[in-house]
């Protein structure tokens, strides 16, 4: 019995399709599929009940995949310990945090735990919500600033720093520039600007359509710097959130309230990790992070 074919098999029963687990896993639909019967052949029982275009897990097929997924976790913490030891650093951490925040936070709590720990090895990654999810749960983050866009999960620790309100940039020589404040369905013929990665273009514009509401089609920065000239150039406006007393201060860019339903708009900003991750930094830098909040 191979691993891979456990992690075929595991994809498969998380994502309900055998062309979704495919996607996920790298390789070909039909190669999943080979693979999911090589393992019931090798097993001599039935693990998936096939249906015409769905399938069902016997009760063999569920007493297998929870025992996998116990297994792969205790392989993924035995892999995570081995290569932290390796590494030969007495402390390492990695930590994520969302390509489109602009806040000095973050920085400043990575900035004082390094001085608590200067030997400590860190890893600093930005990405998109998406990414960070997959990479904190496939152990490739320890920690990550994210935004909060579903269910909390009893696997992971769910920390809430801060709501922010919501507000748009836009170019002082905009007509929008000279209103009190903006309510999201004024913006319905205005693009949006998304900073965000290549990859999760779709994921994102489905977030911020569906359900946030903004209406006026799309535009895509790298980067805020780049989204911030796309600003000056009159091209969309910037979604953005802050808290407290607002210190952004650029003569070529106005900062608008943004509501919904004569509310003003906040996003939640929450500290994840893994309830499994054991690395003992985690919790140290998560009180540094409060405390910039």
């Amino acid at each position: 019995m191979l691993l891979k074919q456990i992690e075929y098999y595991l994809a498969v029963v998380e994502t309900g399709s055998f062309s979704e687990a495919a996607e996920k896993c790298f390789i070909s639909q039909s190669a999943v599929s080979q693979q999911i019967k090589a393992l019931e052949r090798e097993l001599g029982v039935t693990l998936l009940k096939r249906h015409n275009r769905s399938f069902s897990m016997t009760p063999a097929g569920e007493l297998f995949y929870r025992k996998c997924t116990v297994l792969k976790n205790d392989l993924d913490s035995i892999i995570r310990d081995t290569m932290r030891i390796g590494k030969g650093s007495a402390m390492t951490l990695s930590i994520g945090y969302l390509r489109c925040y602009g806040g000095y936070e973050f920085q400043n709590a990575v900035a004082a735990f390094s001085e608590q720990h200067p030997d400590a090895d860190i890893k600093v990654i930005t990405g998109d919500h998406e990414e960070l999810y997959e990479a904190l749960r496939d152990g490739k983050l320890d920690i990550v600033l994210n935004d909060q866009r579903r269910a909390f999960s009893q696997d992971y620790i769910n920390n809430d720093l801060i709501d922010c309100k919501c507000y748009i940039e836009v170019s002082s020589r905009h007509p929008l520039s000279r209103l009190p404040s903006v309510d999201i369905e004024d913006l319905k013929n205005t693009p949006c600007i998304l900073v965000t990665g290549k990859e999760q273009q779709k994921n994102e514009e489905t977030f911020y359509r569906d359900i946030l509401g903004f209406r006026g089609g799309f535009i895509h920065a790298d980067n805020l710097q780049e989204a911030r000239l796309l600003v000056i150039s009159q091209k969309a406006v910037l979604p953005v959130e802050y808290y407290g007393d607002i210190t952004f201060i650029d003569s070529s860019i106005s900062l608008v309230p943004l509501f919904k339903n004569s509310t003003q708009m906040t996003r939640r900003y929450c500290a994840f990790w893994r309830r499994d991750n054991r690395n003992p930094c985690i919790d140290e830098f998560y009180r540094q992070l409060k405390k910039q909040f």
